[in-house]
């Protein structure tokens, strides 16, 4: 079983999530190259790791309304390509790939090409619906099948359980601590806890059920705060930060420098 500091590269990890701009082919897109997209990660990984984020992850966020599990070759085209640039400027620091919405397949496609560290999945156990329709088919067995048959067993799944922006109604007889269970049952490497939407703050009774219920490392995945990183270190394994250190907390907005020292400072006094 993989430790936090094996997946992270430390036992309290700071990671920060780049919400890759709209890609082409996407409703949002600007027009603008995928060389001029990556640069702009790139640039943003670069400040998160320089301020002292232990990892990075990379999403298409911005890719909305997602495709439910297929997105196309395009998508997963550009974010090899951005993940490659990303990686050039952050070294041996851990890296992490999500592509929305469910593409598990394409993201761990993307991770094992590049030498990404872990992947962030969804649907990994039980059904859920969102908003880009309904999950129905878990993809622990089809996933594990797959990164078993591309040779991509050095890249870790982390799962998102009861996820955010979803409703959970057809699994309501199934508690987070059995959702998390059964992910570990399943072969998750990590497990990641989640508020309802995305800057939402992650309940800390959510947090201690999946602890109580796996050994496996668990990450925070959605609205942490300064003031709230003491208390999620006592419970959690990794913290993942994708809106705070934006400009006024947005996740739409540009990093700011300013915001991204200041979650480090409060990280490194909150650690444990």
């Amino acid at each position: 079983m993989a430790s936090a500091t094996d997946i992270f590269g430390h036992d309290r990890a700071l990671i920060g999530m780049v919400h890759v701009d709209a890609l082409p082919g996407t409703p949002g897109h600007d027009g603008r190259s995928i060389d001029n997209i990556a640069q702009r990660a790139a640039a943003e990984a670069k400040l998160l790791v320089d301020g002292g984020f232990d990892a990075v992850a990379i999403e298409n966020m911005h890719d909305a309304p997602y495709l439910l599990r297929d997105v196309g070759p395009e998508i997963v085209a550009a974010m090899t390509a951005i993940a490659v640039r990303v990686k050039d400027v952050i070294g041996d620091v851990p890296l992490g790939v999500q592509i929305l919405a469910g593409a598990n397949n394409a993201a761990l496609s993307v991770a094992h090409a590049v030498g990404a560290h872990f992947i962030r999945v969804e649907g990994f156990v039980f059904s859920s619906v969102a908003d880009e329709g309904l999950l129905a088919t878990a993809d622990a067995g089809p996933l594990l099948r797959y990164r078993k048959q591309i040779g991509a067993e050095d890249v870790y799944i982390l799962a998102d359980i009861k996820k955010k922006h979803s409703s959970h109604a057809v699994t309501s007889d199934v508690n987070l601590g059995e959702t998390a269970h059964a992910a570990e049952f399943s072969g998750a490497d990590g497990l990641i806890v989640t508020g309802a939407a995305t800057g939402c703050a992650t309940a800390l009774e959510d947090i201690q059920a999946a602890r109580g219920a796996s050994n496996l490392p668990i990450a925070v995945g959605s609205g942490a705060t300064p003031e709230t990183l003491a208390g999620l270190f006592q419970h959690a394994h990794a913290v993942i930060v994708g809106s705070w250190y934006k400009r006024d907390g947005m996740w739409r907005n540009e990093p700011d420098a300013a915001r991204v020292k200041q979650m480090v400072a409060a990280a490194n006094a909150a650690r444990p």
